[in-house]
C-alpha cells in the first residue's frame, strides 16, 4: 500500500554533516528521514523557500523538458530500501502511456515539488526503515556493552585476580 507524504522539512545530521529530507505521512504519524546530497538539498530547499534563479537549475530543466514534450509527472514513489539505500520511481504520463523511471529519492522529490506531483512512500519502506533502526540500535547497545567490558578489563590489575575465589 502507498502512503501519501509531504516534505516536512530539511535538517542536517550533526554527526555526518549531511542534509536529511524528512517525509511525513499526510494522514498518519509515519516519518521517513532520507540522507541526501548538498546539491539535492539545495534543489529541494529552493522550492520550499520559493527561491527563483535567473537560469534554470537541473531539476527545473527536467521539468521544462517533460512539459515541452507534452508529458506530466503523475507521481513519485519512494519504493524500496536496500542496504541502507533508498530507491524511488518517477511516473511520467505521455498521452495514454505511463513510464516508470528509476531515480534517487532526492531527485524524484525535487522534481515532484516543482511539478506539484504527489509523493508516496511504499509502506514496506517504513517497515524496512524501522527494522534498520532497530538493528542499528541493537548494534549500538552491543557496541556500548563491548566498550564497557573493554574498559573494565583494561583497568584490571594483577592484584584484582587474587581477590576472587573460584
Amino acid at each position: 500500500m502507498l502512503i501519501k507524504v509531504e516534505v516536512f522539512g530539511l535538517t542536517m545530521d550533526p554527526v555526518s554533516n549531511s542534509p536529511i529530507v524528512i517525509l511525513k505521512a499526510v494522514d498518519g504519524e509515519e516519518a521517513l528521514p532520507i540522507w541526501i546530497g548538498i546539491l539535492e538539498a539545495t534543489a529541494i530547499a529552493s522550492v520550499l523557500e520559493e527561491i527563483e534563479f535567473s537560469r534554470p537549475m537541473t531539476h527545473d530543466l527536467l521539468k521544462i523538458t517533460i512539459e515541452t514534450l507534452g508529458a506530466k509527472v503523475e507521481k513519485v514513489i519512494v519504493c524500496d530500501l536496500r542496504e541502507n539505500t533508498y530507491y524511488a520511481l518517477i511516473y511520467l504520463k505521455s498521452g495514454d502511456k505511463i513510464y516508470e523511471i528509476d531515480a534517487r529519492p532526492s531527485d524524484a522529490i525535487a522534481l515532484a515539488l516543482r511539478t506539484k506531483a504527489p509523493i508516496f512512500v511504499d509502506e514496506k519502506v517504513f517497515a524496512k526503515t524501522k527494522e534498520a533502526v532497530k538493528e542499528e540500535q541493537k548494534d549500538k547497545i552491543t557496541s556500548d556493552e563491548e566498550k564497557k567490558w573493554e574498559e573494565i578489563l583494561e583497568n584490571l590489575s594483577p592484584e584484582d585476580f587474587g581477590k576472587y575465589k573460584m
